[in-house]
């Protein structure tokens, strides 16, 4: 069964920073293209990153350029985002998503996502 599983998320003060996962079952990920969107509770879900397959291109969304950084380690079939000076703004449900490249539809359904909660 081809599955991405997202985790790493948790309650965190605003200025804290959190790395989370995105692992990879059933396939290799080192074709694919992976990104991260978020859902905050009554807004609409956006997109936050996107990595190419080879790691060589990146994008972010303006809202956590400068903050958020997406990178992946294809040995290990998981791609990571790492998110300093969290904000209130950023606390949201988290998923990732396979693509074939970044400017590309989803290739993948959504799957459970990891809570990211920014509060004091």
């Amino acid at each position: 069964q081809l599955q991405l599983v997202e985790s790493g998320g948790g309650l965190v003060q605003p200025g804290g920073s959190l790395r989370l996962s995105c692992a990879a079952s059933g396939f290799t990920l080192d074709y694919y293209a992976i990104g991260w969107s978020r859902q905050a509770p009554g807004k609409e879900r956006e997109a936050v990153s996107c990595i190419s397959g080879n790691g060589v291109s990146t994008n972010y969304a303006d809202s956590v350029k400068g903050r958020f950084t997406i990178s992946r380690d294809n040995a290990k079939n998981t791609v990571y985002l790492q998110m300093n000076s969290l904000k209130p703004e950023d606390t949201a449900l988290y998923y990732c998503r396979r693509y074939y490249y970044c400017s590309g539809p989803a290739v993948s359904s959504w799957g459970q996502g990891t809570q990211v909660t920014v509060s004091s």
